[in-house]
């Protein structure tokens, strides 16, 4: 069974950067999206980026937007999130997930993503 393992959370002063990372077991995103979703404290999940499979589609939340980005490493099966300029309401759970349909575009929908990682924290002190 694939098994998602986020990294690279912790507590950052506002304005200051973390690269998240997320490896992928057994080389079973081959020929699947990933995206990083986020939950703050007391509210909903929400999406932040996504990047299909082949690494030509990436897609980012607006809030997000030219301070994030997704990447990903097929020969070490691992996604990443670098986030740069960071701010208080950046904090949140931060989870990696795997699509749930292979070769096909990729959304940022929960819907469309299958199996999930437990989650790394990140907090911005202002």
């Amino acid at each position: 069974q694939v098994q998602l393992v986020e990294s690279g959370g912790g507590l950052v002063q506002a304005g200051g950067s973390l690269r998240l990372s997320c490896e992928v077991s057994d080389g079973t995103s081959v020929g699947y999206g990933l995206g990083w979703f986020r939950q703050p404290p007391g509210k909903e999940r929400e999406a932040v980026a996504s990047i299909s499979w082949s690494g030509a589609q990436l897609l980012y939340t607006d809030s997000v937007k030219g301070r994030f980005t997704i990447s990903e490493d097929d020969a070490k099966n691992t996604v990443y999130l670098e986030m740069n300029a960071l701010k208080p309401e950046d904090t949140a759970v931060y989870y990696c997930a795997l699509q749930s349909e292979r070769f096909t575009p990729v959304t940022l929908s929960h819907h469309d993503f299958g199996s999930w990682g437990r989650g790394t924290q990140v907090v911005v002190s202002s």
